[in-house]
């Protein structure tokens, strides 16, 4: 009787201990950070259309068309890019053969997360009636990301030719434009 007494002694015992140890295995731990999105990234590929006018003494023209561009993000705030625009001129309801072929070289600081300031200068050419000229471009815009890959531009250009032909005029025309543009 001793022995079993000795034995259910021993048997109670052993789970009361392994009840304890049991509640003992509960390790606190730290609570992992929350991932939070690092916001529109301005660098890479990026394509869309625009359409604004353009803006001389004599004439306005309603200009649509589109660009193809890449930046790069140099620092943690400083843009750089290329860009290169096609664009119609349409000459007061006029369906005359107009266009403009622009390429660019921008410089910009991402303001925010989706806002970038840039500056903007190129050449390119601009036709119209058979009738080329070799023009220069310089201006600027500001970007804002609309979507995790669309952004909404307004950019203003001043356009010079580099044949003067006696004009003291730095910038013959102004052109404006506002456009929607996807980040690949």
């Amino acid at each position: 009787m001793f022995v079993r007494s000795l034995s259910l002694g021993v048997a109670a015992a052993a789970l009361l201990v392994g009840g304890a140890q049991a509640a003992d295995l509960i390790i606190p731990t730290t609570p992992q950070p929350i991932y939070e999105a690092a916001g529109f990234s301005w660098d890479g590929l990026y394509a869309g259309v625009n359409l604004g006018g353009q803006f001389a003494d004599d004439d306005s023209q309603f200009l649509l068309g589109g660009a193809v561009g890449v930046n790069f993000m140099v620092a943690d705030p400083i843009l750089v890019g290329l860009e290169v625009q096609g664009n119609y001129l349409f000459e007061n309801d006029d369906f005359d053969d107009a266009g403009q072929f622009l390429a660019l070289a921008r410089v910009g600081a991402v303001v925010t997360d989706s806002v970038l300031v840039y500056a903007a200068g190129g050449a390119g050419v601009q036709f119209n009636d058979n009738d080329d000229e070799s023009i220069y471009a310089l201006g600027g815009g500001v970007e804002f990301a609309a979507t995790d890959a669309i952004s909404v531009r307004a950019e203003v250009l001043g356009l010079g030719t580099f044949d003067d032909n006696g004009d003291d005029n730095f910038f013959e025309a102004a052109q404006a434009t506002v456009g929607v543009f996807y980040h690949f």
